[in-house]
């Protein structure tokens, strides 16, 4: 196998891992947020703008969640260089 190859399926693993894991973090803080009482915040949480709010708040602390196990991953990825 050619080296540029080894490297180009490297990075396509790693971006479809990226995205599988972003979708789930999103898909997990949308289960999570359903237990949030929105009513206590905004006036109609069963509206279209109260649902697009949790959909949201879904998406920016799944993204947040992600990221973090993204970046933990990585660097037990790297303590294989560390022995």
């Amino acid at each position: 196998m050619n080296p540029v190859d080894s490297v180009l399926t490297s990075v396509g693993v790693n971006g479809l891992t990226a995205i599988l894991v972003s979708l789930a973090c999103i898909a997990l803080s949308w289960w999570a947020l359903q237990t949030l009482k929105l009513d206590l915040f905004i006036r109609h949480p069963k509206g279209a703008q109260g649902k697009l709010l949790h959909l949201l708040l879904s998406v920016v602390l799944g993204r947040f969640v992600a990221a973090f196990v993204l970046e933990y991953w990585g660097y037990t990825q790297m303590l294989r260089y560390m022995f």
